[in-house]
């Protein structure tokens, strides 16, 4: 029979249970691996973004941190926000690209489809609060549109093209969307000074 060795210098052969890893270990490194998968997608995503040469969308990590970004998107021309230069913040979401980011305007921006919050409803942002009015009420039901295969050059163009062209059937600016409606797109803008 095998003696356990107790720390000291005697020929005792000693016997170890087998080591198993514990549920914790294989998750700890379950989430490393993720996080390394997400912040090489999101490096790749920025060097497409650097090189795409698309007019009037940008966007950087914030100083070290690469899941969280800055975006600036100028109004399309032909559109009443033409030439109008808007800052976003970009937050990813550790399990990104599977989620979407949580984006929100920085500057002010009147529109149908953004709240005074800066908030934006835009149906591949996939809002959870539509989910949760859905689930009380009953009476909206807004599908997942997000999906993996968007990046961050997607989601810039989408918001470009949603100021000039609201989702009027659902506004988050109600004002906003009554004024869109009644001038029939001569729309004044206001921003927060």
């Amino acid at each position: 029979m095998a003696t356990m060795n107790s720390g000291n210098n005697s020929n005792t052969p000693a016997t170890a249970a087998p080591v198993i890893p514990s549920p914790k270990q294989t998750q700890t490194t379950v989430k490393t691996v993720d996080t390394q998968s997400v912040l090489k997608r999101l490096q790749s995503e920025l060097m497409a973004l650097m090189m795409s040469g698309d007019s009037g969308i940008s966007a950087f990590p914030e100083e070290d941190n690469i899941f969280c970004w800055k975006g600036t998107i100028t109004g399309s021309k032909d559109t009443v926000f033409e030439g109008t230069e808007y800052k976003l913040s970009l937050s990813f979401p550790a399990d990104y690209p599977f989620k979407p980011p949580k984006v929100k305007f920085e500057t002010g921006c009147f529109h149908p489809n953004v709240d005074v919050y800066g908030n934006i409803c835009l149906d591949i942002l996939q809002l959870v609060w539509f989910n949760i009015l859905s689930d009380v009420w009953n009476t909206m039901s807004l599908q997942d549109k997000w999906s993996s295969a968007y990046d961050v050059r997607t989601i810039l163009i989408s918001i470009q093209s949603l100021l000039g062209e609201p989702n009027i059937s659902s506004p988050l600016n109600t004002q906003a969307a009554a004024l869109w409606c009644n001038q029939e797109g001569a729309f004044l803008i206001q921003e927060d000074g």
